[in-house]
């Protein structure tokens, strides 16, 4: 979905959507680190109901870092993931239920993009460890300074697919994981834990719709659901809009671009590998004491509300006049539709529409002007119209050869203020600046001056170089002898850098030149564009791709073998007759097996995670499906300037020739589980009303599957069936990471489990259900000023809790903020130097809390209005260590126990509140 793109549009578009997330931290007494007690109210003064995590987003960050050292282990790996867990955790507090869902073997549409990742990883890794030695070499070769290379086995990020060992040992972990906070967390005391691992299939977010939707679907589903979703991926949005629910919430990293990483040779800031020099490491500070720290700082959330998001649709897409009557939910689903043509993980988007160009805007404009005389929505439940369709096709296809004009002229003035600026620069900067130990220093900077040195040389290789500047501005034409006189050689070249631009890719295509469709067809697709025939096989298979990808937003995967075949999309005014296009897909289909899949997405260099046999089949070149592994393959920029951007030209894997040559190696393979399909695990505590349920199941033996009674499990519905590897009541839990000791208490159970079942040809209904509660509105009204007698100014909601009592700034604080902040950041408004508060991506955009050093002694000067008096806000109370207290909102829906839960006893404990073996306790626990 353009990823990154799609976000920065989103949240500068709609603003307010963004809230930022209000973090406990942990105190330490004495030296121990005191866990944070999260069953006590939520400090973002609100309360969430199930917390869904999409772990593929949070097991790629914790295992190859970009921010920070790596891990150097699997065990450091697994501690770091926990981490993780237990700090989104902290943030959300779920109060029923848990949700951890891993991607399992994905459909066969988004294996094509798994394979692409795949090999450019693969291919870039081995290009970056060459480029790296390579200049490694030349900076030794020229006396150049460099740390000893460090031997360390790369970690190859390919492993984090389903069907290699480090999946399953991971599930086997986060299995120790859940078992162990329900036994000693307070927080997790009537919480129901469901872990969806590698081996269930399905991509993480769509298991995760998948059991929304069929939840939904019960009768005892509570539709006030306070839903929060964990993840990175812009299609969380999309498929949090899906779901119809009234109060979704999505949480995910705040996004910082441009992070300062350090050198992979030297370990120093502020260069790149290319750029390197070999220079010796400055002292850093007056012992170096500073030497072995980098600057670090820990990423921080946001939540991205649903709900506002909605407000602002209904605004936007409300039309009047309609020749049918207007159904809000029903134009959202359209909304989630277009949003697909500008890019996907199943399809590539369309040449004319681009998201930094306001391609879901013009969409939009053009579905408002259309839609009168469409007769209708495009889309019902998932199921598209095509015959609409068509018509808002067509009409992007009218102006296509403006957009790509506009497209080329806005490019032309980019570079043209570029160059414009890099002269300025090079105009305006000092003709000569002293170095060496007379050199500037940055302000701040934390090592101290040093003495000055032989002043007098100093100075008069100043003034040489001064007189030699001189010299050659008086003559610009003119170069200079060795000895610095004059030569008469006649004038310098220029150099390459003062040219117009950098080198750029060469455009075949020229969309902006007539001609522009041919050439496209011919260059792309090496078939003449006036081959109606093969262009309408191109349409057909886009256009079921569309109707594939929103069947799979909104009822599930429709086809488990559909792909895309191209590598490129069709223009938009190609999309004539396609409302008799079929778009049925076979029924029945399976997914791959997780081994099968490895061999569909993996490159030969990371075949070392498959068995000998099979990683033959990659490398043999008697091998039939040699053609398959390609060493190296084409990237097509495709109009974009970096090669991450582009297209990977990797050949389509046939799954019948996959099939056939499997078959001869498929009996040198031993039973391994990892190769088989598996299914979901409930995890309860023994507090859990459904805990002695479950207890007694495995007591009788049960074989049969039974369903959850809802009014013991907060209304969920599903089966239940005996697990062969449980997790069981007084039995031991061994731990798989050595740092961790085992679970010689536990108290925790778990069990099979199966989302409810329905028929093939079921149709979840996009709707919003009966009973549901619209939120509270957060947007200014339209019609503020004319119904707001009394004049009273708009006060904008800043967080969850709409009676969030103000503060205000005294005059000395004032006069703190002008010396604070930048003066040159003019906006538009009555306060052009002030940042708005709680704008996206400004520093003082969160709200002050205690522990913020942005204002220095600022909090002091809090105090509330006293026009707003009311009771104090929960993240300023003093908090109360009542380890059984049940939250103080009224929104708590947690079952009650008559049973006063006790914490586990926090001595000895490991990273994160993790008891250590005894003998792990003085030296093999990681420093954090």
């Amino acid at each position: 979905m353009g990823g990154p793109a799609f976000f920065r549009w989103l949240s500068r578009k709609y603003p307010s959507i963004i809230v930022n997330c209000v973090e406990e931290k942990a105190k330490e007494c004495n030296g121990v680190k005191v866990p944070i007690d999260t069953s006590k109210p939520n400090p973002n003064e609100v309360e969430f109901d199930n917390l869904y995590l999409d772990m593929n987003g949070i097991i790629h960050p914790c295992t190859h870092p970009e921010d920070k050292p790596a891990p150097k282990n699997e065990d450091e790996m697994m501690v770091a993931i926990f981490e993780y867990i237990d700090r989104i955790f902290n943030i959300v507090r779920p109060r029923r239920l848990l949700y951890m869902a891993i991607d399992g073997v994905a459909p066969r549409a988004k294996m094509n993009q798994q394979r692409s990742r795949r090999f450019r990883a693969s291919k870039e890794g081995m290009e970056a460890a060459e480029e790296k030695q390579k200049i490694r070499q030349e900076i030794l070769a020229k006396g150049g300074f460099l740390p000893p290379e460090e031997v360390k086995e790369r970690f190859d990020s390919n492993c984090i697919t389903p069907g290699t060992e480090f999946m399953d040992n991971l599930a086997k972990c986060l299995r120790y994981y859940i078992a162990d906070r329900l036994n000693s967390d307070p927080g997790w005391k009537n919480l129901t834990v469901i872990l969806s691992d590698a081996s269930a299939p399905g991509e993480g977010e769509h298991k995760i719709m998948d059991y929304i939707r069929r939840q939904r679907a019960q009768p005892n589903h509570d539709p006030n659901t306070h839903h929060c979703l964990c993840g990175a991926d812009a299609d969380l949005i999309m498929l949090g809009l899906a779901t119809h629910e009234p109060n979704f919430t999505i949480i995910r990293e705040e996004f910082k671009p441009n992070k300062p990483k350090p050198c992979a040779l030297c370990n120093q800031m502020g260069h790149e590998v290319k750029d390197c020099q070999g220079l010796p490491r400055e002292k850093q500070g007056k012992h170096d004491q500073f030497a072995d720290t980098l600057p670090i700082s820990e990423q921080e959330f946001i939540f991205i509300r649903l709900c506002v998001l909605r407000e602002y649709l209904e605004r936007e897409l409300t039309m009047a006049s309609l020749p049918f009557t207007f159904d809000f939910e029903r134009s959202v689903d359209d909304w989630v539709f277009m949003c697909f043509f500008v890019g996907n993980d199943f399809l590539p988007h369309l040449p004319s529409l681009e998201i930094r160009e306001g391609a879901i805007d013009r969409l939009v404009n053009i579905y408002k002007n259309v839609v009168h005389k469409t007769g209708g929505y495009l889309t019902e439940s998932g199921f598209v119209n095509l015959q609409r369709v068509q018509m808002i096709m067509l009409a992007v296809g009218e102006v296509e050869d403006s957009i790509f004009k506009k497209r080329k002229d806005d490019d032309d003035n980019f570079k043209r203020r570029q160059k414009e600026k890099r002269k300025r620069l090079k105009r305006d900067q000092p003709s000569f600046i002293p170095g060496g130990q007379f050199s500037p220093q940055a302000l701040g900077n934390r090592s101290s001056p040093q003495a000055i040195s032989n002043p007098r040389q100093a100075a008069f290789e100043m003034r040489m170089h001064d007189r030699q500047n001189s010299t050659t501005s008086a003559s610009p034409n003119t170069s200079l002898t060795p000895d610095g006189s004059p030569s008469l050689g006649g004038g310098i070249k220029r150099k390459s850098e003062d040219s117009d631009s950098e080198p750029e890719p060469e455009d075949n295509i020229r969309l902006w030149e007539t001609g522009w469709k041919q050439r496209y067809y011919k260059n792309k697709f090496d078939v003449d564009a006036s081959d109606e025939k093969f262009r309408r096989k191109v349409v057909q298979s886009y256009v079921e791709g569309l109707c594939w990808v929103l069947r799979y937003y909104y009822q599930g995967c429709a086809s488990w073998n559909w792909y895309y075949p191209f590598h490129y999309a069709p223009f938009a005014s190609d999309f004539e007759g396609i409302a008799d296009m079929p778009s049925d897909f076979e029924k029945g289909s399976k997914p791959f097996k997780p081994l099968e899949q490895l061999m569909g997405v993996f490159p030969a260099a990371s075949g070392n995670f498959l068995p000998p046999t099979w990683r033959k089949l990659m490398t043999d070149p008697e091998s039939s499906i040699i053609d398959f592994y390609p060493e190296d393959f084409a990237i097509d920029l495709n109009g974009k300037k970096y090669a991450w951007q582009g297209v990977a030209l990797l050949p389509f894997v046939d799954e019948r020739r996959l099939r056939a040559a499997l078959e001869e190696v498929y009996p040198d393979l031993t039973p391994v589980l990892r190769n088989s399909l598996g299914g979901d695990v409930l995890f309860v505590g023994k507090h859990h009303p459904l805990c002695d349920f479950i207890v007694e199941q495995y007591k009788t033996k049960n074989t049969e599957a039974v369903d959850i009674p809802p009014e013991l499990c907060h209304g969920i519905q599903g089966k239940l069936t005996l697990n062969d590897n449980a997790v069981l009541p007084d039995q031991v839990v061994e731990s798989p990471v050595p740092m961790l000791r085992d679970l010689t208490q536990n108290s925790a159970v778990s069990i099979s489990f199966k989302d409810p079942q329905f028929a093939e040809d079921f149709v979840f209904k996009a709707t919003v259900l009966p009973g549901a509660k619209k939120p509270a509105p957060v947007l200014k009204p339209g019609d503020w000023e004319k119904t707001n007698n009394d004049g009273r100014p708009w006060r904008p909601q800043l967080g969850f809790n709409r009676d969030r009592k103000p503060v205000h700034l005294d005059q000395s604080a004032f006069r703190t903020l002008g010396h604070t902040m930048p003066r040159d950041r003019g906006m538009p408004g009555m306060y052009p130097n002030a940042v708005p508060l709680g704008a996206y991506g400004s520093p003082y955009a969160r709200p002050l809390m205690g522990g913020q050093q942005q204002i220095p002694k600022l909090l002091s000067n809090l105090r509330p209005q006293e026009s707003w008096r009311g009771p104090t806000p929960l993240f300023q109370q003093t908090p109360q260590r009542t380890a059984g207290a049940a939250p103080l909102l009224a929104w708590n829906r947690m079952l009650p126990s008559p049973n006063q839960f006790q914490p586990a006893q926090y001595q000895g404990l490991g990273p994160m509140g993790y008891p250590q073996r005894p003998e792990d306790r003085m030296d093999r626990g990681r420093q954090v």
